[in-house]
């Protein structure tokens, strides 16, 4: 095995058909998108023409314009992604130290929380759906609080928040697994040995459990802004299909409705760039930390 290893041409042997498969369904893709996006349109028939208008679509998105939902839709991916970081990350966070630290039924409890994750998006926005539509102006009407005008998701001031608490709610459990497997994961002794010290319910969960899974939480942090960026199915079904309110859906329409191909690739490579820039500037800052406390134990 060792030989085999060692040899770089079995190295290539191996390693060429994975790269070759994943260049077919990603990289060239990409980078046929990028193509698309520098044209004007992308021909529909044979004998149309498309010529090199190079950044015109990408400026295109970001001009103010009366019908440009773009803008608007990229702001509504940085509230889901704000509400993600600072609200579902931090709840998945508390029920996973509950249950690392021991609560009767930890168990049921866990495979409870993540049977949300293994439900279809397109099942959980209908019942959520219904829950709008029937349940919860009922529950309003006995406390006696008003009812949105048009409902919940068909008051412009509502429905973007309300189409985001399914997508929050559903993957509270897969971060919760994930932070949990990496708390079980801190060895016993750490954790007897800060007991010993004094240390004990928030005070043991802010100086050591969290500190020793921060890759986990960086992991976590990478999937929740990715997701953010990217969300599509939930909005589209609760929305009702014809919205762009967020840049995937506003893709969508441009492509499949309005045939704009070329300003459509447009907004999925601005898609794709958001993904990255916000994936290395985590990577980054997570390095940044990692040095900083690195030259603090060397001092």
């Amino acid at each position: 095995m060792k030989r085999v290893l060692s040899n770089k041409w079995s190295i290539a042997v191996f390693v060429l058909p994975t790269v070759l498969f994943f260049s077919y369904i990603v990289i060239i893709p990409i980078f046929k998108t990028l193509w698309y996006s520098l044209l004007n349109e992308i021909p529909a028939k044979v004998g149309d023409k498309s010529h090199f208008v190079g950044l015109e679509n990408f400026i295109k998105m970001f001009t103010p314009a009366r019908r440009n939902p773009f803008p608007n839709a990229v702001g509504n991916s940085l509230l889901y992604a704000a509400l993600s970081i600072f609200v579902q990350l931090p709840f998945s966070m508390f029920i996973a130290l509950l249950l690392a630290n021991g609560v009767k039924g930890e168990s049921l409890y866990r495979n409870m929380l993540f049977v949300p994750v293994v439900i279809s998006s397109i099942v959980v926005s209908l019942l959520w759906g219904r829950l709008y539509k029937g349940l919860l102006p009922q529950i309003f009407d006995l406390m006696g609080w008003q009812v949105p005008k048009g409902g919940f998701l068909g008051n412009l001031n509502t429905k973007i928040w309300f189409s985001f608490i399914p997508s929050l709610w559903q993957y509270v459990g897969y971060h919760m697994l994930l932070m949990y497997g990496a708390l079980k994961s801190i060895p016993e002794d750490v954790i007897e040995a800060a007991t010993v010290d004094g240390a004990s319910g928030a005070k043991l969960a802010f100086r050591i459990q969290i500190p020793m899974i921060k890759p986990m939480l960086k992991v976590c942090l990478s999937f929740s802004l990715i997701g953010s960026f990217k969300l599509f199915d939930t909005p589209w079904v609760l929305l009702e299909r014809a919205n762009m309110d967020l840049p995937a859906l506003s893709m969508y329409v441009e492509m499949f409705s309005n045939h704009k191909y070329s300003y459509a690739s447009a907004q999925a490579i601005f898609i794709v760039v958001e993904c990255l820039v916000f994936t290395v500037a985590l990577n980054w800052l997570f390095r940044e930390k990692r040095e900083a406390g690195k030259e603090l134990k060397g001092k």
